[in-house]
Protein backbone atom coordinates (compact mmCIF):
# COMPACT_ATOMS: atom_id res chain seq x y z
CA UNK A 1 0.00 0.00 0.00
CA UNK A 2 2.98 2.33 0.34
CA UNK A 3 3.63 2.40 -3.40
CA UNK A 4 0.80 2.14 -5.86
CA UNK A 5 2.72 -0.12 -8.21
CA UNK A 6 3.52 -3.80 -7.87
CA UNK A 7 6.25 -3.52 -10.53
CA UNK A 8 8.85 -0.83 -11.15
CA UNK A 9 7.68 1.83 -13.58
CA UNK A 10 11.07 2.26 -15.21
CA UNK A 11 13.98 -0.09 -15.70
CA UNK A 12 12.20 -3.24 -14.67
CA UNK A 13 13.69 -5.39 -17.43
CA UNK A 14 16.85 -4.41 -19.27
CA UNK A 15 16.73 -4.44 -23.08
CA UNK A 16 17.80 -7.68 -24.75
CA UNK A 17 21.14 -6.27 -25.89
CA UNK A 18 22.18 -5.45 -22.32
CA UNK A 19 21.54 -8.89 -20.91
CA UNK A 20 24.64 -10.71 -19.80
CA UNK A 21 24.94 -14.43 -20.02
CA UNK A 22 25.80 -16.05 -16.73
CA UNK A 23 26.91 -19.57 -16.05
CA UNK A 24 25.18 -21.55 -13.34
CA UNK A 25 22.15 -20.45 -11.39
CA UNK A 26 20.08 -17.62 -12.83
CA UNK A 27 20.09 -14.36 -10.84
CA UNK A 28 16.50 -13.61 -9.78
CA UNK A 29 14.85 -10.49 -11.11
CA UNK A 30 13.58 -7.75 -8.80
CA UNK A 31 9.96 -8.43 -9.77
CA UNK A 32 10.31 -12.05 -8.73
CA UNK A 33 11.75 -11.16 -5.33
CA UNK A 34 9.04 -8.57 -4.66
CA UNK A 35 6.31 -10.99 -5.72
CA UNK A 36 7.70 -13.51 -3.22
CA UNK A 37 7.94 -10.74 -0.61
CA UNK A 38 11.63 -11.56 -0.29
CA UNK A 39 12.58 -8.02 0.68
CA UNK A 40 15.96 -9.07 2.08
CA UNK A 41 16.82 -10.57 -1.31
CA UNK A 42 15.48 -7.49 -3.09
CA UNK A 43 17.70 -5.17 -1.04
CA UNK A 44 20.74 -7.41 -1.63
CA UNK A 45 20.12 -7.37 -5.39
CA UNK A 46 19.56 -3.62 -5.54
CA UNK A 47 22.63 -2.86 -3.42
CA UNK A 48 24.73 -5.13 -5.60
CA UNK A 49 23.55 -3.30 -8.72
CA UNK A 50 24.29 0.02 -7.05
CA UNK A 51 27.77 -1.21 -6.10
CA UNK A 52 28.73 -2.46 -9.60
CA UNK A 53 27.37 0.61 -11.33
CA UNK A 54 24.20 -0.94 -12.73
CA UNK A 55 21.95 1.32 -10.68
CA UNK A 56 18.68 2.13 -12.40
CA UNK A 57 16.53 5.20 -12.03
CA UNK A 58 14.25 3.81 -9.30
CA UNK A 59 16.84 1.75 -7.37
CA UNK A 60 16.80 4.08 -4.34
CA UNK A 61 12.99 4.05 -4.30
CA UNK A 62 12.85 0.27 -4.35
CA UNK A 63 15.49 -0.04 -1.62
CA UNK A 64 13.36 2.28 0.54
CA UNK A 65 10.24 0.29 -0.34
CA UNK A 66 11.88 -3.05 0.49
CA UNK A 67 13.41 -1.80 3.73
CA UNK A 68 10.01 -0.42 4.78
CA UNK A 69 8.24 -3.71 4.15
CA UNK A 70 11.01 -5.57 5.94
CA UNK A 71 10.33 -3.46 9.01
CA UNK A 72 13.68 -1.68 8.79
CA UNK A 73 12.12 1.78 9.00
CA UNK A 74 15.36 3.56 9.88
CA UNK A 75 16.97 2.30 6.67
CA UNK A 76 13.88 3.26 4.68
CA UNK A 77 14.02 6.71 6.30
CA UNK A 78 17.64 7.20 5.19
CA UNK A 79 16.77 6.33 1.59
CA UNK A 80 13.65 8.50 1.38
CA UNK A 81 15.27 11.49 3.10
CA UNK A 82 18.19 11.30 0.66
CA UNK A 83 15.73 11.23 -2.25
CA UNK A 84 13.86 14.33 -1.01
CA UNK A 85 17.13 16.29 -1.10
CA UNK A 86 17.63 15.60 -4.79
CA UNK A 87 16.61 18.44 -7.17
CA UNK A 88 14.46 16.19 -9.35
CA UNK A 89 12.75 14.44 -6.44
CA UNK A 90 9.54 12.65 -7.38
CA UNK A 91 6.79 14.37 -5.26
CA UNK A 92 5.34 10.96 -4.36
CA UNK A 93 8.45 10.27 -2.29
CA UNK A 94 7.08 12.64 0.38
CA UNK A 95 4.13 10.39 1.18
CA UNK A 96 6.45 7.36 1.39
CA UNK A 97 8.68 9.33 3.75
CA UNK A 98 5.61 10.32 5.77
CA UNK A 99 4.57 6.67 6.11
CA UNK A 100 8.07 5.82 7.35
CA UNK A 101 7.96 8.60 9.93
CA UNK A 102 4.55 7.28 11.01
CA UNK A 103 5.87 3.77 11.64
CA UNK A 104 8.77 5.23 13.62
CA UNK A 105 6.28 7.05 15.85
CA UNK A 106 7.44 10.48 14.57
CA UNK A 107 3.92 11.73 14.00
CA UNK A 108 4.61 15.46 13.74
CA UNK A 109 7.26 14.87 11.05
CA UNK A 110 4.90 12.43 9.34
CA UNK A 111 2.20 15.09 9.07
CA UNK A 112 4.65 17.70 7.78
CA UNK A 113 5.95 15.32 5.10
CA UNK A 114 2.46 14.14 4.11
CA UNK A 115 1.30 17.72 3.50
CA UNK A 116 4.17 18.23 1.03
CA UNK A 117 2.97 15.29 -1.07
CA UNK A 118 0.38 15.58 -3.86
CA UNK A 119 -3.19 14.77 -2.85
CA UNK A 120 -3.79 11.04 -3.09
CA UNK A 121 -5.79 8.29 -1.44
CA UNK A 122 -2.67 7.13 0.41
CA UNK A 123 -2.06 10.65 1.71
CA UNK A 124 -5.66 10.88 2.93
CA UNK A 125 -5.43 7.52 4.69
CA UNK A 126 -2.22 8.57 6.40
CA UNK A 127 -3.72 11.91 7.51
CA UNK A 128 -6.74 9.94 8.78
CA UNK A 129 -4.51 7.86 11.04
CA UNK A 130 -2.48 10.89 12.13
CA UNK A 131 -5.68 12.68 13.16
CA UNK A 132 -6.48 9.66 15.35
CA UNK A 133 -2.98 9.77 16.87
CA UNK A 134 -3.37 13.49 17.61
CA UNK A 135 -6.96 12.96 18.91
CA UNK A 136 -8.08 15.64 16.45
CA UNK A 137 -11.73 14.77 15.85
CA UNK A 138 -12.25 17.58 13.32
CA UNK A 139 -9.41 16.40 11.05
CA UNK A 140 -10.43 12.79 11.62
CA UNK A 141 -13.94 13.45 10.33
CA UNK A 142 -12.58 15.48 7.40
CA UNK A 143 -10.35 12.60 6.29
CA UNK A 144 -13.17 10.15 6.99
CA UNK A 145 -15.42 11.99 4.53
CA UNK A 146 -12.74 11.66 1.84
CA UNK A 147 -12.60 7.88 2.16
CA UNK A 148 -14.02 5.94 -0.78
CA UNK A 149 -15.64 2.54 -1.06
CA UNK A 150 -12.40 0.88 -2.16
CA UNK A 151 -10.57 -1.87 -0.35
CA UNK A 152 -7.61 0.19 0.90
CA UNK A 153 -9.79 2.96 2.28
CA UNK A 154 -12.18 0.54 3.95
CA UNK A 155 -9.28 -1.34 5.52
CA UNK A 156 -8.01 1.95 6.88
CA UNK A 157 -11.45 2.73 8.32
CA UNK A 158 -11.62 -0.71 9.91
CA UNK A 159 -8.24 -0.20 11.57
CA UNK A 160 -9.41 3.09 13.08
CA UNK A 161 -12.51 1.31 14.39
CA UNK A 162 -10.20 -1.30 15.92
CA UNK A 163 -7.97 1.31 17.58
CA UNK A 164 -11.02 3.10 18.99
CA UNK A 165 -12.25 -0.23 20.46
CA UNK A 166 -15.16 -0.47 17.99
CA UNK A 167 -14.37 -4.11 17.32
CA UNK A 168 -17.72 -5.22 15.94
CA UNK A 169 -17.73 -2.40 13.37
CA UNK A 170 -14.24 -3.46 12.29
CA UNK A 171 -15.34 -7.11 11.99
CA UNK A 172 -18.28 -6.09 9.78
CA UNK A 173 -15.96 -4.27 7.34
CA UNK A 174 -13.43 -7.11 7.23
CA UNK A 175 -16.11 -9.73 6.66
CA UNK A 176 -17.67 -7.69 3.86
CA UNK A 177 -14.31 -7.39 2.10
CA UNK A 178 -13.62 -11.09 2.62
CA UNK A 179 -16.91 -12.02 0.98
CA UNK A 180 -15.84 -10.14 -2.14
CA UNK A 181 -12.17 -11.15 -2.01
CA UNK A 182 -11.71 -14.67 -0.67
CA UNK A 183 -8.02 -14.54 -1.61
CA UNK A 184 -7.34 -11.84 1.01
CA UNK A 185 -6.48 -14.47 3.60
CA UNK A 186 -4.67 -12.05 5.93
CA UNK A 187 -8.01 -10.40 6.76
CA UNK A 188 -8.76 -13.50 8.82
CA UNK A 189 -5.95 -12.40 11.14
CA UNK A 190 -7.59 -8.99 11.56
CA UNK A 191 -10.97 -10.59 12.26
CA UNK A 192 -9.30 -12.92 14.77
CA UNK A 193 -7.67 -9.93 16.47
CA UNK A 194 -11.06 -8.29 16.88
CA UNK A 195 -12.59 -11.43 18.38
CA UNK A 196 -9.59 -11.64 20.73
CA UNK A 197 -10.27 -8.10 21.90
CA UNK A 198 -13.92 -9.05 22.47
CA UNK A 199 -12.74 -11.96 24.70
CA UNK A 200 -13.99 -14.60 22.23
CA UNK A 201 -10.70 -16.48 22.30
CA UNK A 202 -12.04 -19.77 20.92
CA UNK A 203 -13.76 -18.00 18.00
CA UNK A 204 -10.59 -16.00 17.39
CA UNK A 205 -8.57 -19.21 17.15
CA UNK A 206 -11.01 -20.81 14.70
CA UNK A 207 -10.77 -17.82 12.35
CA UNK A 208 -7.00 -17.62 12.77
CA UNK A 209 -6.53 -21.28 11.82
CA UNK A 210 -7.87 -20.51 8.33
CA UNK A 211 -4.86 -18.25 7.73
CA UNK A 212 -2.30 -20.42 9.52
CA UNK A 213 -3.14 -23.38 7.28
CA UNK A 214 -1.85 -21.35 4.34
CA UNK A 215 0.86 -19.30 6.09
CA UNK A 216 2.11 -21.42 9.01
CA UNK A 217 5.16 -19.24 9.80
CA UNK A 218 3.43 -15.85 10.12
CA UNK A 219 4.84 -13.92 13.08
CA UNK A 220 1.65 -11.97 13.76
CA UNK A 221 -0.63 -14.99 13.41
CA UNK A 222 1.53 -17.25 15.59
CA UNK A 223 1.81 -14.52 18.20
CA UNK A 224 -1.98 -14.15 18.26
CA UNK A 225 -2.36 -17.92 18.53
CA UNK A 226 -0.03 -17.85 21.52
CA UNK A 227 -2.10 -15.04 23.09
CA UNK A 228 -5.28 -17.06 22.59
CA UNK A 229 -3.66 -20.06 24.27
CA UNK A 230 -2.53 -17.84 27.13
CA UNK A 231 -6.13 -16.75 27.69
CA UNK A 232 -7.65 -20.18 27.16
CA UNK A 233 -5.02 -22.24 28.97
CA UNK A 234 -1.87 -20.83 30.60
CA UNK A 235 1.51 -19.21 30.03
CA UNK A 236 3.33 -22.47 29.31
CA UNK A 237 0.91 -23.36 26.51
CA UNK A 238 1.34 -19.88 25.06
CA UNK A 239 5.12 -20.02 25.24
CA UNK A 240 5.15 -23.37 23.47
CA UNK A 241 3.34 -21.79 20.52
CA UNK A 242 6.07 -19.18 20.18
CA UNK A 243 8.95 -21.63 20.40
CA UNK A 244 8.99 -22.56 16.71
CA UNK A 245 8.83 -18.90 15.80
CA UNK A 246 11.73 -17.86 18.01
CA UNK A 247 13.79 -20.86 16.90
CA UNK A 248 13.40 -19.98 13.23
CA UNK A 249 14.88 -16.47 13.66
CA UNK A 250 13.66 -15.60 10.18
CA UNK A 251 13.23 -12.13 8.76
CA UNK A 252 9.59 -12.47 9.75
CA UNK A 253 10.65 -12.98 13.35
CA UNK A 254 12.99 -9.98 13.11
CA UNK A 255 9.98 -7.87 12.14
CA UNK A 256 8.09 -8.75 15.31
CA UNK A 257 10.88 -9.58 17.77
CA UNK A 258 10.09 -6.72 20.17
CA UNK A 259 6.46 -7.83 20.34
CA UNK A 260 7.54 -11.44 20.94
CA UNK A 261 9.97 -10.43 23.70
CA UNK A 262 7.22 -8.38 25.32
CA UNK A 263 4.69 -11.21 25.21
CA UNK A 264 7.16 -13.78 26.56
CA UNK A 265 7.51 -11.63 29.68
CA UNK A 266 3.72 -11.73 30.09
CA UNK A 267 3.53 -15.49 29.44
CA UNK A 268 6.25 -16.08 32.04
CA UNK A 269 4.39 -14.19 34.73
CA UNK A 270 6.62 -11.11 34.65
CA UNK A 271 9.99 -12.85 34.48
CA UNK A 272 12.53 -10.43 33.01
CA UNK A 273 10.07 -7.53 33.10
CA UNK A 274 12.58 -4.92 34.28
CA UNK A 275 15.04 -5.89 31.53
CA UNK A 276 12.57 -6.09 28.64
CA UNK A 277 9.65 -3.75 29.28
CA UNK A 278 11.16 -0.31 30.11
CA UNK A 279 12.75 0.17 26.64
CA UNK A 280 9.42 -0.85 25.04
CA UNK A 281 7.30 1.71 26.92
CA UNK A 282 5.68 3.96 24.28
CA UNK A 283 6.86 1.55 21.55
CA UNK A 284 4.37 -1.23 22.31
CA UNK A 285 1.27 0.29 23.94
CA UNK A 286 0.77 -2.64 26.30
CA UNK A 287 4.37 -2.46 27.60
CA UNK A 288 3.57 0.43 29.95
CA UNK A 289 0.45 -1.33 31.22
CA UNK A 290 2.25 -4.63 31.81
CA UNK A 291 5.10 -2.87 33.59
CA UNK A 292 2.51 -1.23 35.87
CA UNK A 293 1.01 -4.68 36.54
CA UNK A 294 4.49 -6.01 37.35
CA UNK A 295 5.07 -3.22 39.90
CA UNK A 296 1.67 -3.91 41.47
CA UNK A 297 2.53 -7.59 41.85
CA UNK A 298 5.78 -6.58 43.52
CA UNK A 299 3.78 -4.34 45.91
CA UNK A 300 5.58 -1.30 44.53
CA UNK A 301 2.39 0.74 44.28
CA UNK A 302 4.12 4.13 44.17
CA UNK A 303 6.25 3.12 41.16
CA UNK A 304 3.14 1.78 39.41
CA UNK A 305 1.38 5.08 40.07
CA UNK A 306 4.33 7.14 38.79
CA UNK A 307 4.27 5.18 35.54
CA UNK A 308 0.53 5.51 34.90
CA UNK A 309 -0.44 8.84 36.47
CA UNK A 310 0.11 10.87 33.28
CA UNK A 311 -1.47 8.30 30.96
CA UNK A 312 -4.70 9.56 29.42
CA UNK A 313 -6.81 6.39 29.23
CA UNK A 314 -8.58 5.64 25.96
CA UNK A 315 -9.28 1.90 26.21
CA UNK A 316 -11.22 0.02 28.91
CA UNK A 317 -8.07 -1.81 30.06
CA UNK A 318 -6.34 1.53 30.68
CA UNK A 319 -9.26 2.89 32.70
CA UNK A 320 -9.39 -0.33 34.72
CA UNK A 321 -5.66 -0.32 35.45
CA UNK A 322 -5.73 3.33 36.50
CA UNK A 323 -8.61 2.43 38.80
CA UNK A 324 -6.71 -0.49 40.34
CA UNK A 325 -3.56 1.61 40.89
CA UNK A 326 -5.51 4.45 42.51
CA UNK A 327 -7.39 1.99 44.72
CA UNK A 328 -4.15 0.33 45.83
CA UNK A 329 -2.50 3.69 46.51
CA UNK A 330 -5.60 4.91 48.32
CA UNK A 331 -5.59 1.92 50.67
CA UNK A 332 -1.83 2.13 51.21
CA UNK A 333 -1.75 5.85 52.01
CA UNK A 334 -5.25 6.26 53.41
CA UNK A 335 -6.09 8.76 50.67
CA UNK A 336 -9.81 9.23 50.13
CA UNK A 337 -9.08 11.19 46.95
CA UNK A 338 -7.38 8.23 45.28
CA UNK A 339 -10.17 5.89 46.36
CA UNK A 340 -12.73 8.29 44.90
CA UNK A 341 -10.81 8.46 41.60
CA UNK A 342 -10.64 4.65 41.51
CA UNK A 343 -14.38 4.35 42.13
CA UNK A 344 -15.09 6.79 39.28
CA UNK A 345 -12.85 4.91 36.83
CA UNK A 346 -14.52 1.60 37.70
CA UNK A 347 -17.99 3.12 37.35
CA UNK A 348 -17.09 4.69 34.00
CA UNK A 349 -16.08 1.32 32.54
CA UNK A 350 -18.84 -0.71 34.20
CA UNK A 351 -21.63 1.57 32.98
CA UNK A 352 -20.29 2.03 29.44
CA UNK A 353 -22.43 0.55 26.67
CA UNK A 354 -19.54 -1.51 25.28
CA UNK A 355 -18.43 -3.01 28.62
CA UNK A 356 -21.51 -3.24 30.83
CA UNK A 357 -22.26 -6.84 29.85
CA UNK A 358 -18.66 -8.06 29.68
CA UNK A 359 -16.89 -9.89 32.50
CA UNK A 360 -14.41 -7.02 33.10
CA UNK A 361 -17.30 -4.55 33.03
CA UNK A 362 -19.18 -6.43 35.75
CA UNK A 363 -16.00 -6.77 37.79
CA UNK A 364 -15.59 -3.01 37.52
CA UNK A 365 -19.10 -2.40 38.85
CA UNK A 366 -18.44 -4.78 41.74
CA UNK A 367 -15.22 -2.88 42.52
CA UNK A 368 -17.09 0.43 42.33
CA UNK A 369 -19.69 -0.76 44.83
CA UNK A 370 -16.99 -2.36 47.00
CA UNK A 371 -15.34 1.04 47.39
CA UNK A 372 -18.77 2.53 48.14
CA UNK A 373 -19.27 -0.29 50.70
CA UNK A 374 -22.55 -1.33 49.05
CA UNK A 375 -21.88 -5.04 49.40
CA UNK A 376 -25.32 -6.22 48.29
CA UNK A 377 -24.62 -4.75 44.85
CA UNK A 378 -21.08 -6.17 44.97
CA UNK A 379 -22.52 -9.67 45.37
CA UNK A 380 -25.06 -9.13 42.61
CA UNK A 381 -22.29 -8.45 40.08
CA UNK A 382 -19.82 -11.04 41.40
CA UNK A 383 -22.51 -13.76 41.40
CA UNK A 384 -23.07 -13.11 37.70
CA UNK A 385 -19.45 -13.98 36.83
CA UNK A 386 -18.33 -16.34 39.61
CA UNK A 387 -18.54 -19.44 37.36
CA UNK A 388 -15.55 -18.04 35.43
CA UNK A 389 -13.41 -17.58 38.56
CA UNK A 390 -13.88 -20.67 40.72
CA UNK A 391 -10.14 -21.14 41.33
CA UNK A 392 -9.15 -17.46 41.16
CA UNK A 393 -7.75 -16.46 44.55
CA UNK A 394 -8.16 -12.71 44.04
CA UNK A 395 -11.80 -13.13 43.00
CA UNK A 396 -12.51 -15.44 45.93
CA UNK A 397 -10.84 -12.99 48.34
CA UNK A 398 -13.16 -10.16 47.26
CA UNK A 399 -16.19 -12.45 47.01
CA UNK A 400 -15.67 -13.80 50.53
CA UNK A 401 -15.24 -10.31 51.99
CA UNK A 402 -18.52 -9.21 50.39
CA UNK A 403 -20.28 -12.33 51.71
CA UNK A 404 -18.98 -11.68 55.20
CA UNK A 405 -19.88 -7.99 55.05
CA UNK A 406 -23.46 -9.03 54.27
CA UNK A 407 -23.50 -11.43 57.24
CA UNK A 408 -23.25 -14.64 55.18
CA UNK A 409 -20.43 -15.94 57.39
CA UNK A 410 -20.87 -19.64 56.67
CA UNK A 411 -20.56 -19.18 52.90
CA UNK A 412 -17.80 -16.60 53.38
CA UNK A 413 -15.76 -19.10 55.43
CA UNK A 414 -16.05 -21.71 52.67
CA UNK A 415 -14.83 -19.25 50.03
CA UNK A 416 -11.97 -17.95 52.22
CA UNK A 417 -10.74 -21.52 52.65
CA UNK A 418 -10.65 -22.05 48.86
CA UNK A 419 -7.82 -19.51 48.61
CA UNK A 420 -4.37 -21.03 48.03
CA UNK A 421 -2.17 -17.95 47.69
CA UNK A 422 0.21 -17.69 50.67
CA UNK A 423 0.48 -13.94 50.08
CA UNK A 424 -3.27 -13.48 50.53
CA UNK A 425 -3.44 -15.94 53.43
CA UNK A 426 -0.82 -13.89 55.30
CA UNK A 427 -2.66 -10.63 54.62
CA UNK A 428 -4.21 -9.10 57.73
CA UNK A 429 -7.48 -8.41 55.92
CA UNK A 430 -7.76 -12.15 55.14
CA UNK A 431 -6.84 -13.20 58.69
CA UNK A 432 -9.20 -10.75 60.36
CA UNK A 433 -12.18 -11.63 58.17
CA UNK A 434 -11.55 -15.37 58.48
CA UNK A 435 -11.25 -15.02 62.27
CA UNK A 436 -14.57 -13.16 62.34
CA UNK A 437 -16.19 -15.89 60.20
CA UNK A 438 -14.90 -18.58 62.58
CA UNK A 439 -16.31 -16.71 65.57
CA UNK A 440 -19.67 -16.06 63.94
CA UNK A 441 -19.82 -19.72 62.90
CA UNK A 442 -19.17 -20.81 66.53
CA UNK A 443 -15.59 -21.95 65.94
CA UNK A 444 -13.68 -19.53 68.20
CA UNK A 445 -10.89 -22.07 68.77
CA UNK A 446 -9.95 -21.76 65.07
CA UNK A 447 -9.82 -17.97 65.34
CA UNK A 448 -7.52 -18.35 68.37
CA UNK A 449 -5.24 -20.65 66.34
CA UNK A 450 -4.92 -17.94 63.68
CA UNK A 451 -3.63 -15.58 66.36
CA UNK A 452 -1.19 -18.14 67.79
CA UNK A 453 0.42 -18.57 64.36
CA UNK A 454 1.14 -14.84 64.07
CA UNK A 455 4.29 -13.12 65.27
CA UNK A 456 3.87 -10.31 67.79
CA UNK A 457 3.12 -7.14 65.87
CA UNK A 458 0.61 -4.36 65.49
CA UNK A 459 -1.50 -6.65 63.32
CA UNK A 460 -1.51 -9.47 65.89
CA UNK A 461 -2.61 -6.91 68.52
CA UNK A 462 -5.48 -5.82 66.26
CA UNK A 463 -6.48 -9.45 65.68
CA UNK A 464 -6.53 -10.01 69.45
CA UNK A 465 -8.89 -7.07 69.86
CA UNK A 466 -11.17 -8.47 67.18
CA UNK A 467 -11.21 -11.92 68.79
CA UNK A 468 -11.77 -10.48 72.26
CA UNK A 469 -14.68 -8.24 71.27
CA UNK A 470 -16.36 -10.53 68.71
CA UNK A 471 -16.20 -13.55 71.02
CA UNK A 472 -17.69 -11.43 73.81
CA UNK A 473 -20.59 -10.39 71.55
CA UNK A 474 -21.20 -14.01 70.57
CA UNK A 475 -21.09 -15.22 74.23
CA UNK A 476 -17.91 -17.19 73.51
CA UNK A 477 -16.50 -15.92 76.79
CA UNK A 478 -13.65 -18.38 77.27
CA UNK A 479 -11.71 -17.25 74.18
CA UNK A 480 -12.73 -13.66 74.81
CA UNK A 481 -11.16 -13.92 78.27
CA UNK A 482 -7.95 -15.43 76.85
CA UNK A 483 -7.70 -12.63 74.29
CA UNK A 484 -8.39 -9.86 76.82
CA UNK A 485 -5.78 -11.43 79.13
CA UNK A 486 -3.06 -11.14 76.48
CA UNK A 487 -4.22 -7.62 75.61
CA UNK A 488 -4.03 -6.62 79.26
CA UNK A 489 -0.44 -7.86 79.53
CA UNK A 490 0.53 -6.02 76.33
CA UNK A 491 -1.31 -2.80 77.18
CA UNK A 492 -2.44 -1.76 80.66
CA UNK A 493 -5.53 0.00 79.31
CA UNK A 494 -8.33 -0.30 81.97
CA UNK A 495 -10.76 -1.35 79.23
CA UNK A 496 -8.81 -4.60 78.77
CA UNK A 497 -9.29 -5.49 82.43
CA UNK A 498 -12.98 -4.66 82.22
CA UNK A 499 -13.34 -6.86 79.16
CA UNK A 500 -11.40 -9.67 80.82
CA UNK A 501 -13.47 -9.37 83.99
CA UNK A 502 -16.74 -9.51 82.07
CA UNK A 503 -15.56 -12.46 79.96
CA UNK A 504 -14.42 -14.43 83.03
CA UNK A 505 -17.75 -13.81 84.76
CA UNK A 506 -19.42 -14.83 81.48
CA UNK A 507 -17.54 -18.15 81.48
CA UNK A 508 -18.64 -18.72 85.09
CA UNK A 509 -22.27 -18.07 84.14
CA UNK A 510 -21.95 -20.53 81.24
CA UNK A 511 -20.58 -23.16 83.67
CA UNK A 512 -23.52 -22.54 86.01
CA UNK A 513 -25.91 -22.96 83.07
CA UNK A 514 -24.24 -26.21 82.05
CA UNK A 515 -23.08 -24.78 78.73
CA UNK A 516 -19.36 -24.83 79.55
CA UNK A 517 -17.18 -27.58 81.06
CA UNK A 518 -16.62 -27.20 84.81
CA UNK A 519 -12.91 -27.87 84.35
CA UNK A 520 -12.64 -24.54 82.54
CA UNK A 521 -13.03 -22.75 85.87
CA UNK A 522 -9.45 -23.59 86.84
CA UNK A 523 -8.06 -21.70 83.85
CA UNK A 524 -10.44 -18.78 84.43
CA UNK A 525 -9.14 -18.44 87.98
CA UNK A 526 -5.57 -18.54 86.66
CA UNK A 527 -6.39 -15.73 84.20
CA UNK A 528 -7.94 -13.62 86.97
CA UNK A 529 -5.03 -14.07 89.35
CA UNK A 530 -2.63 -12.73 86.75
CA UNK A 531 -4.23 -9.30 87.26
CA UNK A 532 -3.32 -7.05 90.17
CA UNK A 533 -6.72 -5.35 90.31
CA UNK A 534 -8.44 -5.07 93.71
CA UNK A 535 -11.66 -6.55 92.30
CA UNK A 536 -9.96 -9.88 91.56
CA UNK A 537 -10.01 -11.19 95.17
CA UNK A 538 -13.79 -10.78 95.49
CA UNK A 539 -14.54 -12.52 92.16
CA UNK A 540 -12.08 -15.37 92.88
CA UNK A 541 -13.56 -15.94 96.36
CA UNK A 542 -17.10 -16.37 94.92
CA UNK A 543 -15.89 -18.77 92.22
CA UNK A 544 -13.84 -20.87 94.66
CA UNK A 545 -16.78 -21.08 97.04
CA UNK A 546 -19.00 -22.44 94.27
CA UNK A 547 -16.27 -24.85 93.18
CA UNK A 548 -15.92 -26.19 96.73
CA UNK A 549 -19.65 -26.66 97.09
CA UNK A 550 -19.86 -28.49 93.78
CA UNK A 551 -16.66 -30.49 94.25
CA UNK A 552 -14.95 -28.95 91.24
CA UNK A 553 -11.14 -29.15 91.57
CA UNK A 554 -9.49 -25.74 91.04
Amino acid sequence: MMLSRAKPAVGGTPPPGDRRKKKGKKVPQLEELLALRDFTGAIALLEFKRHVGEQEEDTDLWIGYSAFHLGDYKRALEEYEALTKQPACNPDVWVNLACTYFFLGMYTQAEQAALKAPKSRLQNRLLFHLAHKFSDEKKLMSSHQNLQDITEDQLSLASIHYMRSHYQEAIDIYKRILLENREYLALNVYVALCYYKLDYYDVSQEVLDVYLQQVPDSTIALNLKACNHFRLYNGKAAEAELKNLTDSASSSFEFGKELIKHNLVVFRGGEGALQVLPPLVDVIPEARLNLVIYYLRQDDVQEAYNLIKDLEPTAPQEYILKGVVNAALGYETGSRDHLKIAQQFFQLVGESASECDTIPGRQCMSSCFFLLRQFGNVLMYLNSVKSYFYNDDTFNFNYAQAKAAMGNFSEAEEVFLLIQSEKIKNDFVYLSWLARCYIMNKKPQLAWKLYLKMETSGESFNLLQLIANDCYKMHQFYYSAKAFDVLERLDSNPEHWEGKRGACVGVFQMILAGREAKETLREVLHLLKSTGNSQVEYIVRIMKKWAKENRVPV
